[in-house]
């Protein structure tokens, strides 16, 4: 596949990505009734890589395992959101590079995150551990829903609770998908 294939591709799933999460609209950085956005967050904790656990299925990460997430700060203060994944269709690593910035305080863990022009959408962080190491995230509505660790796999319980939870504040859990993480092991 030509280069400029994949990056059509990539191009496709990331519009694709922002009209899922945005509604067709330029911005939707709001929040979904109920769920509140960490407090105390701390950004700087949360750079680095994590894994997708599981995941809400959706058209713009559909036929991707092994997917990751890598956050680092810019100079401008903004995020880069570096997202990866292997087309199991494909059988190649996709990637997509995209820019995140806080809706509000930035002790609030609700930002914006952009992967396309002017097309923002709500990246809220809801439960994460003490140490980092666990978090779940949501869009401006429960159309969307990620488990991510920092490490490729998390245990039976975790998974189990994070299954109870998402139920509870009512996403959907047949659309919840496990995410292989095989080649990422």
């Amino acid at each position: 596949m030509s280069f400029k294939t994949r990056v059509e591709r990539v191009a496709v799933r990331i519009v694709m990505v922002l009209f899922t999460l945005a509604g067709g609209a330029c911005t939707s950085t709001g929040l979904p009734p109920g769920i509140e956005p960490i407090a105390d967050f701390e950004l700087e904790r949360y750079l680095g890589t994590w894994y997708e656990v599981a995941r809400m299925d959706n058209r713009f990460e559909r036929g991707l395992e092994a997917v990751s997430a890598t956050y680092s700060s810019r100079e401008d203060g903004s995020v880069r959101v570096l997202n990866r994944g292997w087309n199991t269709a494909d059988g190649e690593w996709v990637q997509a590079e995209g820019r995140a910035k806080f809706v509000g305080d930035e002790d609030e863990a609700h930002l914006a995150v952009s992967f396309f022009g002017p097309f923002y959408a709500s990246y809220v962080v809801f439960e994460i551990d003490e140490n980092y190491q666990n978090a779940w995230v949501t869009g401006n509505d429960r159309s969307t829903l990620w488990y991510l660790s920092r490490e490729p796999e998390v245990d039976v319980d975790a998974l189990g609770e994070f299954r109870a939870r998402a139920q509870a504040l009512g996403f959907d859990l047949d659309k919840v998908i496990d995410v292989n993480q095989t080649r990422n092991r």
